[in-house]
């Protein structure tokens, strides 16, 4: 058994629901220090919900030196009926060739092939001028209040250089390198209350149905074209999740209807300009109204340059694909990352099981996974050894 698979084991076997980390972040930090990681505990959250985060960095002290983050989370999602399991969850379990156990794609997997391709690269190249950190989280699938968040934001107080991250969220669709993400859309969340008058249905002149006042609206908000995107993102939705009006009664008109909706934006809209558009429109038809705003995540691109190259030349090495470049999908935390790092990548393994009873990994992923890894390293090391050497022959 290869030492990826062994050590995504030992993580699986952690029951880590969020914020729960249950002894990932240690047992990393043990073999990161063997490697000359400093590993630095940045917990943080109230009592009731701590939340645990490492930050680990190995400084060459070189000038030319850049620095490439690993990111990940070691929390999970719950498991849902444990009795629906083909297997226990937290119990890692090979059937047909797959590795069973929650986590296991999203994304414990992926933490272990980052750990095994840095003891494999810094084996080969203990004098690299990359520098080379780790930023791990066990509140990602939760709030994502106190985890990469508030570590990014530490971080830049005390202007850690950042240059590059790579974020190990399961990325590929079918095959391992199919599939990276450059990018996220942005996510706004709105929850709208449009007040009326509540009454006897029989008597509908006596009261003011605020569900058929915000039906025309509605439809007005979801027949417009937000944007036509761009050859990055697709463009921009809104798209209505809950509605709540009524008492329950039959024979009662409500006297406020509830509604949530979401913008999925791309880089051609802002969060205020969403605003101030859903506005005019809820305005217009004279709605007696109130609406609060939650912005969970800005829309983040990182163009082709030297990460996204070194991915590219790393997959098609390791697996021969023709990596497709793309920016769907939900949020992750590289949203948070990309404030203070200007070049962030997803990079990971399939996501077809991902939350879902029975995730699983394909054994003949995980290798080729942290293959890329290491490749991906050895390509930005090469950079930085080429860039020094040119320097220094024209200085």
């Amino acid at each position: 058994m290869s030492r990826t698979l062994q050590l995504a084991e030992q993580l699986i076997s952690r029951p880590s629901i969020t914020p729960e980390d249950a002894g990932c972040l240690e047992l990393l930090a043990q073999r990161l220090s063997h490697l000359g990681f400093h590993c630095e505990r940045m917990d943080g959250g109230p009592d009731h919900f701590r939340v645990h985060n490492l930050w680990a960095v190995r400084r060459t002290g070189l000038p030319q030196a850049k620095t490439l983050i690993f990111a990940g989370h070691t929390d999970v999602v719950p498991t849902g009926p444990v009795e629906q399991w083909s297997y226990p969850p937290f119990t890692p379990t090979y059937h047909d060739g797959k590795l069973f156990g929650r986590g296991a794609s999203d994304m414990k997997t992926s933490i272990a092939a980052f750990i095994v391709a840095l003891e494999e690269f810094l084996a080969a190249h203990a004098d690299t001028p990359l520098d080379i950190a780790l930023l791990l989280t066990s509140d990602e699938e939760g709030p994502a209040h106190d985890g990469t968040k508030t570590v990014i934001q530490a971080l830049q107080a005390r202007q850690e250089p950042m240059h590059w991250c790579i974020v190990g969220e399961p990325t590929a669709v079918r095959q391992t390198g199919d599939m990276i993400k450059n990018g996220r859309r942005g996510s706004l969340s709105g929850r709208l209350t449009v007040e009326g008058i509540q009454g006897h249905i029989a008597y509908p002149q006596l009261a003011r149905n605020p569900i058929h006042q915000a039906v025309p609206a509605l439809t007005e908000l979801a027949s417009i074209e937000w944007d036509k995107g761009n050859a990055f993102f697709p463009p921009t939705s809104w798209q209505i999740s809950n509605m709540h009006g009524g008492t329950g009664a039959s024979n009662v008109i409500p006297g406020e209807v509830v509604i949530d909706f979401n913008f999925r934006y791309s880089s051609e809209n802002t969060a205020e300009s969403l605003k101030q558009r859903v506005k005019s429109v809820l305005d217009k038809h004279a709605l007696e109204y109130d609406l609060t705003w939650s912005l969970s995540g800005e829309p983040f691109l990182t163009t082709p340059g030297d990460l996204v190259t070194a991915a590219q030349e790393a997959i098609r090495a390791e697996t021969g694909l023709e990596t497709e470049l793309s920016t769907s999908g939900g949020t992750s935390d590289g949203r948070f990352i990309a404030k203070a790092c200007p070049q962030v990548i997803e990079l990971g393994p399939p996501n077809a099981t991902i939350h879902k009873i029975d995730e699983h990994i394909v054994v003949t992923d995980v290798e080729p996974l942290k293959n890329i890894y290491r490749r991906l390293m050895e390509n930005l090391h090469t950079r930085l050894r080429s860039a020094s050497a040119e320097q220094g022959a024209t200085a």
